[in-house]
């Protein structure tokens, strides 16, 4: 039982990293896109969350995944997610306000 909770775990962590350089290789390039474009902050704010919802959901989910395997609650997961979302979203919109 162990060694199974140990091999998921290590299963799920492997699956962050690649979901966290997909979601953030999507937001840096609807971030350049909108930049080069000139779009409004609103239009940009809306591209991010339309070109980026599948890698973010895949994201989301390795970050629970992970999350959960190392003991936390789903609430806690869900929340460590939401944060992390968060923490790229206003990145990108302070590289796209610095950019303008």
């Amino acid at each position: 039982m162990i060694i199974i909770a140990a091999i998921l775990a290590a299963a799920s962590a492997d699956a962050v990293p690649k979901a966290r350089q997909a979601y953030a290789g999507c937001l840096t390039n609807v971030t350049t896109d909108a930049v080069d474009s000139k779009a409004a902050r609103e239009e940009f704010l809306a591209s991010l969350k339309s070109k980026c919802a599948e890698k973010e959901a895949t994201f989301r989910a390795a970050l629970v995944a992970a999350d959960r395997a190392d003991g936390m609650s789903a609430q806690e997961a869900a929340q460590d997610a939401d944060d992390q979302v968060a923490e790229y979203i206003e990145k990108m919109t302070g590289d796209f306000n610095a950019a303008k």
